[in-house]
């Protein structure tokens, strides 16, 4: 997400964990740096938009960037002089600390000019490059720098509608240093956005609405370490991410405090947002441990949607064309690994309701394929057919949910509760699976009486029809008896267990419905089972 410049210096996962496997000290650090750049990225979410024709002093917008650091606590920031000379005004030493568990954050901004241009707009000036420092109970001490150059901010709107316009020829976040104890760590490992443009817009009602969307032209990752107290070891890793675009729109009440506030999505505070990007590509080199590994990793295009507040969470993410290509000392051969795409959607109520609210869940893995050399390692014989495997799965349905889940105050009583959930109806949107030339399909649905508890205990009772096709099940069978994998003997209780719950439809076809009525019955293929 981003909260104008204030997520500009707070930390905002981005790049994810290196080298876990070497030394367990410098894992701390790997995962202290990638906190530290939570929103040092976001200042590119401080992005362009047209001049509004409406006025905006220098103070105004001051007080706005006060207004919005306060969400950080009353105590996070900190000035320590403000002056007006003609039109502008210059805010000297500014800092932000926060302190959340055991680590204290402090960025040091230095001095930030806002001059009024004579037309209703105001351009922001700050510093190159900044440091954020921190610093954990145990003293240890991390250092990272963020550079931004070529940086052009204007605000321009109202007092109680401000819109920031910036663009950047780039924008970095580095680590500099961690120094522990009597040892420092150093290295090279930086993210650097080029070429930033977009809008950011501030919003103030009775609640704090703030809103931003960006474009990136491209993202350049950089790790280049040696591992601390490992002659020899060293983890490298190059990417490069094309066309980030981002957006994001946070409504928070007009005295939200984010940090050490258990309360946050219980007072009115709402946050939905995502990107898109296209294609991205990184090689990597790690030697840890004794034991080396490098490859190279690709990806099309791809995009990460979230939506959370008191009432809802949704979270939903899909990347197409990966492929990947990994050389191990510890394996005799190349591992080669695509997929068409993966993904991923959840989406569930979280306030207390009377009625049924809409849920719904899925995973998407489609059209994995592997080197010979791994189908090989199991199947020396080429029996069964090699052909990409695929599995989808996709439930909607209404739910009531029985408790507030984002209220810290009913956290026992939903952690102790054996259903938080009131299931009224479930549907199998998608069924697809297909692995070795076997292939799965099918659909179906189900109501539920709440009413009774006791028929299929613990859950309510179901009525409905699932309905499913099987393609190719037999052929896979025989293939795992040829190969040795399966007894043949074994076979027997599957194939009978097929005969029972599921009837010939054609050749190696297969097709079973399996259907609870009203009263409790439970029928496969019309024949009553319970």
């Amino acid at each position: 997400m981003g909260n104008s410049f204030a997520d500009a210096i707070l930390p905002w996962p981005v790049l994810e964990d290196v080298g876990r496997r070497g030394k367990p000290r410098t894992e701390g650090i790997l995962m202290t740096f990638r906190t530290t750049l939570r929103g040092a990225v976001c200042l590119a979410a401080l992005l362009t938009a047209n001049t509004a024709l409406a006025e905006v002093t220098a103070q105004q917008v001051w007080d706005d960037w006060k207004a919005q650091l306060s969400v950080y606590g009353p105590n996070s920031l900190s000035v320590g002089a403000e002056d007006m000379a003609g039109d502008t005004l210059t805010v000297r030493d500014v800092a932000l600390t926060m302190t959340e568990d055991d680590v204290t954050i402090r960025a040091t901004i230095g001095d930030v000019s806002f001059a009024e241009q004579g037309n209703g707009s105001v351009r922001v000036t700050m510093q190159d490059s900044f440091p954020i420092v921190l610093t954990d109970r145990q003293g240890m001490t991390a250092t990272v720098l963020v550079t931004q150059t070529g940086l052009e901010m204007t605000v321009s709107g109202t007092s109680d509608a401000i819109d920031y316009a910036v663009s950047a020829n780039s924008y970095r976040i580095a680590l500099d240093s961690v120094v522990d104890g009597d040892f420092t760590f150093d290295g090279d490992v930086s993210m650097t956005g080029n070429r930033l443009t977009g809008s950011y817009t501030s919003r103030q009602g009775d609640m704090r609405e703030l809103t931003y969307a960006g474009a990136v032209e491209s993202v350049d990752i950089l790790v280049d370490v040696q591992i601390p107290q490992a002659a020899g070891e060293y983890i490298t890793l190059g990417g490069k991410i094309n066309g980030l675009n981002m957006q994001a729109e946070i409504k928070m009440p007009l005295d939200g405090v984010m940090i050490n506030d258990n309360d946050y999505f219980t007072n009115g505070t709402s946050m939905s947002g995502g990107y898109t990007v296209g294609k991205s590509d990184y090689v990597f080199d790690v030697n840890a441990e004794g034991d080396q590994m490098a490859g190279s990793v690709s990806a099309g295009s791809g995009m990460l949607a979230t939506q959370i507040s008191a009432d809802r969470l949704a979270y939903s993410g899909r990347t197409t064309d990966v492929a990947a290509t990994i050389v191990s000392a510890a394996a005799p051969f190349p591992v080669e690994i695509g997929l068409s795409a993966y993904g991923f959607n959840l989406d569930i109520p979280l306030a207390a309701s009377e009625t049924a609210q809409p849920f719904a869940f899925g995973i998407e893995l489609a059209d994995l394929t592997v080197s010979d050399m791994i189908w090989s390692l199991f199947d020396p014989t080429n029996v069964l057919p090699r052909d990409p495997a695929t599995i989808k799965i996709g439930l909607a349905g209404l739910a009531r949910p029985l408790f507030d889940m984002m209220d810290p105050a009913q956290e026992e009583a939903v952690m102790n509760s054996d259903m938080p959930f009131e299931l009224s109806e479930v549907t199998l949107t998608d069924l697809d699976i297909a692995v070795a030339g076997a292939t799965v399909t099918g659909d179906g649905a189900f109501s539920f009486d709440n009413s009774d508890m006791v028929t299929f205990a613990p859950l309510p009772r179901p009525e409905g029809a699932l309905r499913v096709q099987i393609n190719g099940l037999n052929g896979l069978l025989d293939n795992l008896v040829t190969m040795g994998l399966v007894p043949a003997d074994q076979m027997m209780a599957p194939r009978m267990m097929m005969g029972m719950f599921a009837r010939s439809t054609g050749d190696d076809q297969l097709e079973s419905q399996l259907e609870i009525t009203g009263d409790g019955q439970v029928l496969a293929n019309g024949q009553r089972i319970r």
